[in-house]
């Protein structure tokens, strides 16, 4: 068990974490949130104790073996391969005495030790791990010193899910990953057989993979159990709760000051009077949940631009003498597109956004465009590079040369920085704050398109909302390129597949997306347009499978409607035993929530067969 007991944490004399306490039972999946600068990183760093606390203290099982990422990526001349294997430490220690042994007795105990830990098989299993995170055979072999800054975390992310620690802490874990690669990691998590602490903003890892919410705010810690849905619905009864609780106070503090006020003066009454102001000295206000009033993204919208914006015939573009890394690029780009580009890391998406943003000529072919157009393409270079005595201010005067300060002004409190905040220091802003200010500085003009090129990496789940609520609202069009499906379903609707040197319109859904990469639902067919079996083809199936898949599917329905009724049962228990004690009717907390996790993890099954036994009956054309 992972105890967080009182743990106080000052940094540059403010109080980062402040008497925040909390217990992660064995075995649980938590995904811990928090606005960003909110402090979950600190609190990363107190639990493998980088950062010793203040006060309070950090509790776990002597024993236990701690998983995190270093912040330094690894280098040096060693494969991905290597790197992954040499993290099972003791099993390099032990095949490392194999070499040297002349012991015949040791020899045996060493043998039947790596049998035990599997040793023999971990060249596959770390094969299988860094396929997953993108890394197919020729790049599992190449040194680690030829990889980016991006791609050397992966394989830090994968020598530490390969070394299997006791309890594994990952902080925002798919900043560095495309989707495909986050797809992956969210099954591979879901089967974690350990204690997982995750900082995540990705809502759709926070409701499949963890099953309890972690929430840090105003320095202090509340465990709630579910995913991130179930904690949103929690969150706002509770803050139903503290509103009318709050009410409820106002109107009685506001009676007793009335009679205090009255009945000071007078001698018969005021001794009660006093009795009563010395009752509201001690009244301790009741606070609503906090809010972040800067939160804010407005969109800037374009003056009006005739369709098509952008029509691609034949165009091919690459970097330099080097053969081009796309071609028979054959699309347009409507006035009012919500476009999402997907496909592997390394295929081209960002290649094609260059192109699009006129930062890559056409080394083939037409790209059509009027003169007037103006686009607006946002990078995660752009919020990296924001740092220095500058503020929001000084940045965007000189963006906006020779407007007014009033327009200057207007832009900047689009995306929250009005008033003062405008004349912070960019080095001191959060990455969600540089993020926004990146955002106000390439829409500064209106721009008829927005590229997005990985918008999400440093905004926590409310910022992502408000975003997904800006770019609904903006009258231009969008590109988006984003691991955060949850964002690409709510934004886009229409879909680009880079893949093998082209892109092209993607003829199904998300959905269909993310099973084809997952293997669930092999596509029936070409799903690009105009290629391919018609999306209506049948493998011609017996009757017996026909009934046997109908059957499993029923019997899948019923499973996980009662094991979601025995969760929606279990949760209420849990949050009347929190409300009053540990135990509850007998039963204690501990035991309620490992009820829990094991019912969660049964649903998780029964959604699978459900899945299996539908897609089973779609191959044979009965749905």
């Amino acid at each position: 068990m992972l105890t967080i007991d009182g743990v106080t944490v000052r940094l540059g004399g403010r109080a980062i974490l402040e008497g925040a306490s909390a217990t992660v039972p064995v075995g649980a999946r938590v995904g811990l949130i928090g606005r960003n600068g909110a402090g979950k990183s600190t609190l990363m760093k107190a639990l493998i104790g980088e950062i010793e606390p203040d006060e309070g203290e950090v509790s776990k099982p002597s024993r236990a073996r701690i998983g995190y990422i270093a912040q330094e990526a690894p280098s040096g001349t060693m494969t991905p391969e290597e790197v992954v294997l040499a993290s099972a430490t003791e099993r390099a220690q032990l095949l490392e005495e194999l070499e040297t042994c002349t012991d015949m007795n040791r020899m045996g105990d060493v043998h039947d030790r790596l049998l035990a830990i599997d040793a023999y098989s971990a060249p596959s299993r770390a094969a299988k791990i860094l396929s997953g995170l993108g890394f197919d055979e020729e790049m599992q072999k190449r040194p680690v010193e030829s990889f980016s800054g991006g791609w050397k975390m992966r394989i830090a992310l994968g020598a530490l899910l390969f070394s299997e620690p006791d309890i594994l802490l990952l902080d925002e874990p798919s900043n560095h990953l495309d989707l495909e690669a986050t797809l992956w990691l969210e099954n591979f998590l879901k089967s974690y057989p350990a204690t997982l602490v995750v900082i995540s903003h990705e809502r759709d890892l926070l409701n499949k993979v963890v099953d309890h919410i972690l929430h840090l705010q105003g320095g202090q810690l509340t465990l709630y159990p579910g995913g991130y849905d179930a904690f949103e619905k929690q969150r706002a009864e509770r803050a139903a709760q503290l509103a009318a609780a709050k009410a409820s106070q106002d109107a009685q503090r506001a009676k007793l000051q009335d009679y205090v006020a009255r009945n000071s003066a007078r001698a018969s009454t005021a001794k009660q009077a006093q009795s009563r102001a010395k009752m509201l000295a001690r009244m301790q206000p009741i606070a609503a949940l906090m809010e972040d009033p800067s939160l804010s993204f407005d969109f800037p919208d374009p003056e009006e631009l005739r369709s098509p914006m952008i029509t691609l015939e034949q165009a091919a573009v690459g970097y330099g003498e080097a053969p081009p890394i796309l071609k028979r690029l054959n699309f347009r780009i409507e006035a009012d597109d919500r476009i999402a580009l997907l496909g592997r890391n390394g295929n081209g998406k960002t290649t094609l956004a260059r192109l699009l943003a006129s930062q890559l000529a056409a080394a083939e072919g037409e790209v059509n465009a009027p003169g007037r157009l103006k686009v607006g393409y946002f990078t995660q270079y752009q919020v990296e590079e924001l740092a220095g005595e500058d503020t929001p201010l000084d940045l965007m005067n000189r963006a906006m040369d020779g407007a007014a300060q009033g327009a200057v002004r207007a832009q900047l409190g689009r995306f929250g920085f009005s008033g003062p905040r405008a004349q912070q220091r960019v080095d001191k802003l959060s990455g969600g704050e540089r993020a926004r200010l990146a955002l106000a500085l390439i829409t500064r003009d209106a721009p008829h398109l927005l590229i997005l090129d990985e918008p999400t990496n440093h905004l926590d789940v409310d910022a992502r909302e408000a975003l997904i609520q800006a770019l609904n609202d903006y009258s231009g069009a969008v590109i988006l390129i984003s691991h955060d499906r949850h964002m690409v379903e709510l934004t886009a609707d229409r879909l680009i597949l880079v893949d093998s040197g082209t892109a092209s319109e993607y003829a199904g859904s998300m959905q269909d997306y993310i099973d084809f990469v997952l293997g669930r639902n092999q596509p029936k067919g070409d799903r690009r347009s105009g290629g391919g079996k018609s999306r209506g083809s049948r493998g011609n199936k017996t009757e017996a499978q026909s009934r046997e898949a109908k059957s499993e599917l029923a019997k899948a329905e019923k499973t996980m409607e009662r094991l979601t009724a025995e969760v929606e049962k279990l949760d209420r228990s849990i949050l009347e035993g929190s409300a009053k004690t540990s135990r509850l009717d007998g039963v204690s907390m501990e035991e309620l929530l490992r009820r829990r996790a094991d019912t969660v993890d049964s649903l998780a099954v029964a959604e699978e067969a459900w899945l299996a036994a539908g897609a089973a009956l779609e191959a044979i054309g009965q749905v």
